[in-house]
């Protein structure tokens, strides 16, 4: 016989908090992910990712704590093609500076696993998470502990002959895993938290579109790829090249946009090619998430989905200007941090938008 909550109203309210407490949980750590991928974006930046040679995960807790292992450090740091060919007169105070901006990103990284191994301990054996929400969240907690592995296969790329960065593609695939494990938390939160009211007017009773729908997940879709293609153009310095906007070298298409051999090169490896699709994609997604908030606020989106289709179109916008703002001042890491957390910002409000229009069609 199924469980009414009507009659056990104790039963209900002890519920409801749990699903509550689980919720905050799961949006502070969505939280702190997005403070360590705007950490990841200053650490590139600055060119601070390498000035850590040793995978650590337990004694690198701690910083340097004598001059000695400073200079240790700083010896390990010197033998690197980065240091000879771009830092070599950092100086020990110089290589003070970067050091301390990378361990604080990797400590950030280690607290998270505090904040997502503790509570689920806890709120896992008090049963206040949800037996069908277990396997999943055992599953994120397992990806996000794969994540530091990932990150140290990214920086031992830029330990290679001749290398003063790290590989893009191993750049994207730490970015990806990022933006996935963000993605599965917002949502988990967002299902725990919600409940299944309609975001359309009561009167109308219409449930969303097929193409609000579709719209509304080409937005996700969209903002996921062109946040990748955002990765390409990081990893390979390609905004630091053609500062203009809209043409590139008195174009719209570069000249020499397909240049490299085979063609699929110059998506990854050609840099007015990355820039460029970077742009279009950048362009595209905008015109589509405009598209997802005329189409849904037509078709009559009140509440919670007008809110999340409003915030949709706001941040893309807001991210574009960003977009070509650092592009034009040639990349200063105050506008690009900026841009890499309004990227983040622009996928918060895409997939809460599709998660807040499945539930108002009646998709869990």
């Amino acid at each position: 016989m199924p469980f009414d909550t009507n009659e056990f109203p104790a039963a209900a309210h002890s519920t409801q908090r749990n699903r509550r407490i689980v919720a905050i949980w799961l949006f502070a750590l969505c939280a702190m992910v997005f403070v360590m991928i705007v950490l990841g974006g200053m650490t590139r930046l600055t060119r601070s990712g390498l000035s850590i040679m040793e995978w650590a995960p337990l004694r690198g807790a701690l910083p340097p704590m004598s001059e000695a292992e400073w200079r240790r450090l700083y010896g390990l740091y010197q033998k690197i093609p980065q240091y000879r060919l771009l830092n070599a007169d950092i100086g020990l105070d110089g290589f003070r500076r970067i050091f301390w901006l990378e361990w604080v990103h990797r400590l950030w990284g280690r607290l998270i696993g505090l904040a997502f191994a503790v509570p689920l301990i806890w709120l896992w054996a008090r049963g206040a998470i949800e037996r069908a929400l277990r396997p999943r969240l055992a599953l994120l907690f397992a990806l996000g502990a794969m994540q530091g592995a990932v990150g140290w296969f990214m920086v031992a790329s830029g330990f290679l002959p001749d290398s003063i960065s790290v590989s893009p593609y191993r750049l994207v695939v730490h970015l990806a895993v990022a933006l996935f494990l963000y993605v599965a938390l917002l949502w988990c939160g967002l299902s725990v938290l919600s409940t299944p009211p309609s975001a359309f007017p009561t009167a109308r009773r219409r449930p969303p579109t097929a193409t609000s729908v579709r719209l509304t997940w080409a937005s996700v879709v969209l903002v996921v790829v062109t946040v990748l293609a955002g990765g390409f153009v990081a990893g390979t310095h390609a905004g630091l090249i053609d500062n203009t906007f809209p043409l590139m070298e008195g174009q719209l298409v570069p000249p020499d946009y397909a240049r490299l051999e085979p063609f699929l090169r110059n998506f990854t490896e050609n840099l007015p090619a990355v820039q460029f699709d970077h742009r279009l994609l950048a362009t595209l997604t905008a015109f589509v998430c405009a598209a997802t908030a005329v189409v849904g606020l037509r078709a009559g989106a009140s509440g919670a989905l007008r809110t999340a289709l409003l915030a949709l179109v706001a941040v893309v916008a807001a991210q574009y200007a960003l977009g070509v703002a650092t592009l034009l001042w040639v990349v200063p890491v105050p506008l690009a941090t900026a841009h890499q957390a309004m990227a983040v910002l622009a996928l918060t409000a895409a997939v809460t938008s599709l998660h807040v229009v499945r539930r108002a069609g009646g998709v869990s």
